[in-house]
């Protein structure tokens, strides 16, 4: 054998071996349990569409996958601990709005939610309507409507949302501004006891979560008289958005989305990405998702992580020119 041929076999033979190499360590993901980090407590939207895909995933990945519930400060010291794990897709989070903005209004946070994170795939979002209570505000069946009534009472029209600080009430505040009216907030401690005063009629109007509004508005407590996101809904097609009644470009919508520490491999969040999105096109899954109080939603890595920098701007302004603090 001369040197030539010598040396070109050793070559194919390195490259053979580099891919095999490469090959196998793509192979190896996941070599153990894979655990998602949940920032708020069982049994809610964020929590129950988790482990809705943990399971869809164990199964198609071969390896269990952990909920691991990290409650506080809305979800900032779960996003802190996703932040300091290692970027080998063994830790996630499930991203949920309040934890998008929580830098916003806890200093010590310890992340930036646009740059400390690898955006995975979208998986849900919470619609937002506004309803009334149609017994207090007869009469009152647009958006428009309402402003008006906004206006003639000089502000002294209450609203009520689940929390100071929450999506709901940014949301209001810069509805407000761009409507340019007013109202009172009144704010409760979580959606539920929120919309049971509003039904009782405590408070006669609510910007609230959609899907646990709907079963309300449904049975004629509530009155929906428009929606945040920028399409209609198809649970309430009827319902305009409020960019149709009047306030151009108005959008507010609530996300849950896979995220992973910061530096992942691209063919792990690819593989990911892919699972997630053949998952949420599940209809059994859509409607176990819509059970929990959510409606599944996909996205693909590079949009999510470019919607996540739009809404981090756009509602850290909000934030910032209201004062906004959280409860």
């Amino acid at each position: 054998m001369n040197q030539i041929t010598f040396t070109r076999r050793l070559l194919l033979a390195t490259a053979a071996a580099t891919l095999a190499s490469s090959a196998m360590a793509q192979a190896a993901w996941p070599s153990k349990p894979i655990t998602f980090i949940v920032p708020f407590p069982p049994g809610g939207p964020t929590d129950v569409v988790s482990r809705i895909v943990g399971k869809e995933l164990a199964d198609r990945l071969g390896q269990p996958v952990i909920v691991e519930n990290k409650a506080g400060a809305s979800g900032s010291i779960a996003a802190a601990q996703v932040k300091r794990a290692a970027p080998d897709g063994h830790t996630l989070m499930m991203l949920a709005t309040p934890t998008l903005f929580a830098p916003f209004f806890y200093k010590n946070a310890g992340y930036d939610t646009t740059k400390d994170f690898t955006a995975i795939s979208m998986v849900y979002d919470l619609p937002i309507a506004m309803v009334v209570n149609p017994e207090k505000l007869p009469g009152i069946t647009t958006l428009p409507q309402l402003i008006e009534k906004a206006r003639a009472e000089k502000g002294a029209l209450n609203y009520t949302t689940s929390g100071a600080g929450s999506f709901g009430h940014m949301s209001m505040e810069l509805l407000k501004d761009m409507g340019k009216f007013d109202m009172q907030h009144v704010a409760y401690r979580g959606g539920v006891p929120a919309i049971t005063d509003t039904i009782g009629g405590q408070v006669p109007v609510m910007y609230a979560d959609l899907v646990a509004a709907l079963p309300h508005i449904k049975s004629g407590k509530l009155l929906a008289v428009a929606v945040g996101s920028p399409e209609r809904v198809a649970a309430i097609p009827d319902v305009k958005t409020i960019a149709e009644q009047g306030i151009d470009g108005f959008a507010a919508v609530s996300l849950g989305a896979l995220m992973g520490p910061k530096g992942m491999k691209p063919e792990v969040v690819a593989r990911l990405n892919k699972e997630v999105k053949e998952i949420l096109a599940m209809p059994s899954v859509q409607e176990r998702i819509l059970g929990a109080g959510a409606i599944a939603k996909y996205l693909p890595a590079d949009a999510l992580q470019k919607s996540l920098e739009v809404d981090y701007a756009k509602w850290g302004k909000v934030v910032k020119d209201k004062g906004m603090v959280a409860e």
